[in-house]
């Protein structure tokens, strides 16, 4: 019997193959480049957003008048002074005011109209761009219409009151009237953008939750507070936190609803003076005190933050109750 033997040669063992410099590259650039796409946006907020907010955190530790006098390091004294100053807390109180009354509203209407635009409705591409009009408005334009509507003695506002029987209000000069008016001018101008937000988010929300809502017999109000509600929650923590930000900065409406002298004082009586016209009126005319404006700043920064923090909390615990139930 014969044996048949294998005439093929043995097969020589491949040394490893080490990596090469292109690979070494392509290792790299995956490792690394995200890092260089996002750096443009880290440099450029280091330059105009890390850079100004420490330098005015330096200021204010200085006494420095804009006129021309060197700054003298005083430490913590602009803080002590702004604390114990009545009209810094009465711009606060006006601030938080406005903010209230004005964001609340604000962002339930943007809600519901969000809600109404995301239906069926004819022509809604067209009203889909008509609630962002106010948006687009200029702002002082604005201020000079609704500073006449709410005129005490040719407004509009007080001519209605007058048909139905109510007397006139000085909206100018009363406070609480003065918060109405100008959050009024806010909500007109910024609901339809938050709408539009709102609307984005539901556009994402599948529409087979709806269809399987309806098939159980719900309907439109409990589809949109167990379905479409729950699902915007981090969409509603998003516009709470962009409408506390620009809320608690309120500037240009108050300033340009008064006119005169008395302008960047919100009124003769500081009716509706915001923070930021108070830092304004402290940092430049007519006291041109930049230490002390810059305290006010830093103190309206905190301010903001600790404002943002109590709605997000607010937020997220209304929602806790229905984000058990998330349909996803």
């Amino acid at each position: 019997m014969s044996v048949q033997l294998d005439a093929r040669p043995p097969v020589a063992a491949v040394p490893p193959v080490r990596p090469d410099r292109t690979i070494r590259l392509s290792r790299i650039d995956t490792k690394w480049s995200p890092y260089l796409y996002i750096a443009p946006f880290f440099l450029l907020f280091a330059i105009f957003g890390a850079y100004p907010l420490a330098y005015t955190l330096w200021v204010s530790l200085h006494d420095w008048d804009l006129l021309g006098s060197n700054p003298a390091f005083v430490g913590a004294e602009n803080y002590t002074r702004l604390l114990a100053d009545p009209d810094f807390w009465h711009s606060v109180v006006n601030t938080l005011g406005i903010f209230v009354i004005s964001t609340v509203p604000q962002l339930l209407a943007a809600l519901w109209l969000a809600n109404m635009l995301n239906r069926q409705l004819r022509a809604r591409t067209g009203w889909r761009m008509a609630v962002l009009v106010p948006n687009v408005t200029s702002t002082a334009a604005v201020a000079i219409v609704f500073g006449v509507l709410f005129g005490r003695e040719f407004g509009m506002i007080n001519w209605l009151l007058d048909l139905v029987g109510l007397d006139g209000v000085d909206w100018k000069s009363n406070r609480v009237a003065s918060w109405v008016a100008i959050s009024t001018m806010v909500d007109w101008r910024w609901t339809g953008y938050n709408a539009l937000i709102f609307l984005a988010a539901m556009q994402a929300i599948p529409r087979d939750l709806y269809e399987s809502a309806a098939i159980d017999g719900a309907n439109r109000a409990r589809q949109f507070w167990s379905i479409t509600v729950p699902l915007l929650r981090p969409t509603i923590i998003f516009a709470v936190i962009i409408s506390t930000i620009g809320g608690l900065q309120l500037f240009t409406e108050p300033r340009l609803f008064h006119s005169g002298t008395n302008a960047i004082r919100g009124g003769p009586m500081r009716e509706s003076q915001t923070v930021t016209m108070y830092m304004f009126e402290n940092a430049f005319a007519p006291y041109y005190n930049f230490g002390y404006g810059s305290a006010v700043a830093w103190l309206l920064f905190l301010l903001i933050a600790v404002v943002a923090a109590v709605n997000v909390l607010i937020i997220r615990r209304l929602g806790g109750g229905a984000g058990k139930g998330d349909p996803r």
